[in-house]
């Protein structure tokens, strides 16, 4: 599949990961901002994060593998009811190769935890395990979690195997009154400082 520097006059491509935090009530104006800036956008839910967003038609509809088109999204259930037989479709492939960049946000503690140690149960993690790190694409993350959660130390850990060792690019929580009430380090960045760093990348990729 072509990249977006060998066929500059394409969308920009990006996959974008949504996890269990009550951040990815954000999501929707994600998307919205990246159309703004001409990123085609494909969404990864995991089975919880769809507890705080409501997918449908009117900013995301469900993708197909014949026309991969964002702004659409696939679900863990795309990647199994696709495959029946060798020779079938594997998403979390298709996916990652037709992205030129990886955005998880929000990140949220447990599937932060899995990837650090390369478990990979559903198409999110799938698609970050796959992922080629010779191609060098941009991997994102923004975790986004509660304070006690960010501050425990098997966080930043995982957070520093995530960075340092595979080379994705945090996008650094941010104090501020959580949904719980408390006050503290560990909600996710800000939509306008998220889509500031992806569009850092753009460049680099396409140029």
């Amino acid at each position: 599949m072509m990249s977006c520097a060998e066929s500059p006059s394409r969308q920009y491509r990006l996959l974008l990961g949504v996890t269990g935090s009550v951040a990815a009530i954000k999501i929707k104006e994600l998307v919205q901002h990246f159309q703004s800036h001409d990123i085609e956008t494909i969404v990864i839910p995991t089975e919880t994060a769809k507890h705080f967003i409501h997918l449908d038609d009117s900013w995301c509809s469900h993708g197909s593998v014949n026309q991969m088109k964002g702004p659409c999204y696939f679900e863990d259930h795309d990647e199994w009811s696709l495959w029946k037989t060798r020779g079938d479709p594997v998403l979390h492939i298709l996916l990652r190769d037709w992205a030129d960049m990886f955005l998880i946000a929000p990140l949220d503690a447990n599937t932060l935890a899995k990837i650090a140690v390369g478990l990979c149960d559903n198409l999110l993690t799938n698609v970050v395990r796959a992922w080629d790190l010779k191609k060098q694409k941009p991997l994102l993350i923004a975790p986004a979690m509660n304070t006690a959660m960010y501050e425990h130390p098997l966080t930043r850990q995982q957070l520093d195997t995530l960075t340092n060792v595979f080379g994705y690019r945090e996008i650094p929580s941010i104090e501020k009154t959580l949904m719980c009430g408390q006050t503290g380090i560990g909600a996710m960045a800000s939509v306008d400082t998220i889509v500031e760093e992806i569009l850092k990348f753009i460049p680099i990729v396409c140029q």
